[in-house]
């Protein structure tokens, strides 16, 4: 996918107690990472007040990043259901956001991500973040985990 000087690209990495967040630009030279972080919601809160309150700060980050593409991990089902289940209603609460801010969406599946940054599909998660450090050129990996994800998710869009 080629990318245009400018575009901002705004990677998700979902969950329900803390959906990633990293915003990287298109510049003529190579993207240009601008922020990272999380919406994180109370540990204990219903899981109707976390979905409420990841949308409520969505929708207000969308209003201020405006970004051109949204780019979310794809559901990876894993060996707990509940933890999934959550993942998937916070995927749905970023594409409804999404979808009411007129801003287009990319899926992204965890093994495409890994072969476009590293040329290996099955490499470790350690491996992702340690190639985030290295391309954006930063001290240390962007913490927490979440938020490094999100960045690997919007690079992807760029180098694919």
């Amino acid at each position: 996918m080629e990318q245009r000087p400018g575009r901002r690209i705004l990677g998700i990495d979902p969950g329900s107690g803390k959906l990633g967040i990293g915003l990287i630009e298109t510049t003529e030279q190579k993207p240009k990472l601008i922020s990272f972080g999380c919406i994180t919601t109370t540990p204990n809160a219903p899981e109707t007040r976390k979905l409420a309150h990841i949308y409520a700060e969505l929708v207000e980050r969308l209003n201020h990043i405006k970004p051109d593409l949204i780019a979310v991990e794809m559901l990876f089902f894993a060996n707990n259901a509940r933890t999934a289940f959550a993942v998937g209603q916070a995927r749905g609460v970023v594409l409804l956001a999404a979808a009411q801010a007129n801003i287009k969406v990319v899926e992204i599946a965890p093994l495409r991500l890994k072969k476009i940054l590293l040329g290996n599909g099955k490499a470790k998660k350690r491996d992702v973040q340690h190639f985030i450090k290295e391309y954006f050129q930063l001290e240390k990996v962007p913490r927490p985990d979440d938020a490094a994800d999100a960045v690997a998710i919007a690079l992807s869009q760029c180098l694919s």
